[in-house]
């Protein structure tokens, strides 16, 4: 009874109206080319990763494209939607020595924890990342590029 009542007193006065629901099909999102990234796009799904407050973005990697050693501001939260994206973690990049993540597979990277991800297979990976704002990104070592092509003829072994 107590349960009810207080069920109930939240949906008189809760803070989730009808008004603040939010949808968003596919179809709306607006993919945009990540600079020097040999093809990796983004879409902001919901909120802005540079503000205050929480964001969900979508990011789709080609075949055989990682970003080198990185690390983040925040804490961020990350699902695989489609295809087999790859992770490694520690600031020495090796392409073979990944975690393979099919669709389905989640992965949560702490704030200030290096690693690097991508494709490193003939498959493309799109995944989801949902974190707090305002977020920074870092290179470890900015002397080397951002974005890498994985050889083909390697990277995708054994997996």
């Amino acid at each position: 009874m107590i349960i009810r009542a207080l069920i109930m007193a939240f949906l008189i006065t809760g803070s989730a109206a009808a008004a603040d629901f939010t949808t968003v099909t596919p179809d709306q999102l607006t993919w945009r080319e990540v600079p020097n990234s040999y093809g990796v796009r983004a879409a902001i799904v919901s909120g802005d990763p540079s503000k205050p407050g929480m964001y969900v973005i979508r990011v789709r990697f080609p075949p055989h494209i990682m970003d080198r050693p990185h690390t983040h501001s925040q804490d961020r939260y990350v699902t695989v939607l489609e295809g087999r994206w790859a992770a490694g973690t520690g600031a020495q990049f090796d392409p073979v020595a990944v975690k393979p993540m099919p669709a389905g597979s989640y992965m949560f990277h702490p704030a200030g924890a290096v690693h690097w991800d991508g494709s490193n297979s003939d498959e493309p990976a799109l995944v989801q990342i949902i974190g707090m704002g305002p977020v920074t990104s870092a290179d470890i070592d900015p002397a080397q590029p951002s974005w890498v092509k994985t050889d083909t003829g390697s990277a995708s072994k054994g997996f």
